[in-house]
């Protein structure tokens, strides 16, 4: 029995211990990832709370599975544990016959798995959860119950610090495909032989009042008498997604400058705010400072946004403004404004508003 407890402590307090760290790893990720479950229920008044939310979530689960793990308030450890898998297990079963959201953030965007994958791993945990709580009375406390509850709030102070240093600067490892060192064209295509998505088509024709589906194999397109109504395509089978399938920055006259950016010789920096009035003042002021001179120092200077076009109107100060889909940058950087620094379509650095990089610096990483 004392077997079957250690290797169900092992299983519970590890997952646990994981899955709080990759959420306190990228926690604005989190925060995405709930607000999109808000707004797929309908329950979007909470998005002004999703930031606590998520601190609360990823911390109740990291000190729970140290609690387990470790055997440091473990009752109160495994408590938290049943409580969130019998919360959680029912609410992934309706995800995965819903499908609201495609992958549940679970493991943040260090593993993704379908709702139906995550249904399968809280029922799979659920069962040596449930027989430690069942047995949580055979529990033999590690030590006094004071010093057990000075380490749990030392834990917690410590994860405290650490979520809010990822928050403050950059993800501490940076799980999304806009990584440092990332050649983004690379990203963006299709490897030779992976399957494209598979549509099937149907064209709808009406011949004296009466309406009938065709699929190509078969439709009337010689017989005249037959007017054609509609096309319907409907996905069959998903095909190969590249990692970087997004990407794409618009010019304020509504170019498509992609290509031009990533192929640009020499170095760029793109300044990315995906919502500048979301954007503290002063951090914009500084990252205009930046860009005067990037672009008379160093090489060009563009600023990627989602705000609108009267809101970028605003700012008359000589630098290009560009437009990009809110969600790419969301995935680009987890910072508004954040900073990432291109030489021919390559990412060699990436900086947050709390670090944004000094001219010294700049000019010290293009010289090596």
């Amino acid at each position: 029995m004392k077997v079957i407890r250690l290797i169900s402590r092992i299983l519970v307090g590890t997952l646990f211990i994981f899955s709080g760290t990759v959420k306190a790893i990228d926690p604005l990720g989190t925060v995405y990832k709930l607000q999109d479950y808000f707004q797929a229920f309908n329950i979007g008044f909470l998005k002004d709370i999703s930031l606590p939310i998520a601190i609360l979530l990823c911390t109740a689960e990291f000190i729970a599975g140290f609690s387990v793990l470790l055997n440091c308030r473990q009752k109160a450890g495994i408590w938290v544990v049943i409580l969130m898998i019998l919360i959680f297990t029912p609410l992934t079963f309706i995800l995965a016959l819903t499908n609201p959201v495609s992958d549940c953030g679970c493991f943040g965007d260090a593993i993704h798995l379908t709702n139906w994958q995550t249904f399968v791993k809280n029922i799979i945990i659920l069962i040596p959860a449930v027989y430690l709580f069942v047995t949580r009375k055979e529990i033999v406390p590690h030590s006094g119950i004071t010093r057990e509850w000075s380490v749990i709030t030392i834990v917690i102070f410590f994860f405290f610090a650490f979520i809010f240093y990822n928050l403050r600067y950059l993800p501490l490892i940076d799980f999304l495909p806009y990584k440092t060192g990332t050649h983004i064209p690379d990203k963006m295509v299709i490897p030779e032989g992976k399957p494209a998505d598979r549509y099937e088509t149907t064209f709808i024709y009406e011949k004296e009042g009466l309406k009938k589906e065709f699929t190509l194999s078969n439709y009337p397109g010689n017989d005249t008498t037959w007017k054609f109504v509609e096309q319907r395509s409907v996905l069959v089978s998903k095909g190969y997604q590249p990692p970087i399938h997004d990407f794409i920055i618009t010019s304020g006259s509504n170019e498509d400058i992609t290509q031009q950016i990533l192929t640009a010789k020499g170095y760029t920096m793109l300044m990315i705010s995906k919502k500048l009035r979301e954007a503290d003042p002063e951090m914009l002021r500084e990252g205009f400072e930046l860009g005067y001179y990037f672009m008379g120092n160093v090489g060009e200077f563009y600023v990627l946004t989602a705000s609108g076009s009267d809101e970028v109107g605003r700012y008359n100060n000589g630098i290009k403004y560009c437009f990009t889909d809110e969600t790419t940058l969301k995935t680009m950087i987890r910072s508004n404004p954040g900073y990432i620094l291109l030489k021919e379509g390559t990412i060699t650095g990436k900086w947050s508003w709390a670090n944004i990089p000094e001219k010294e610096l700049i000019s010290e990483k293009i010289s090596k």
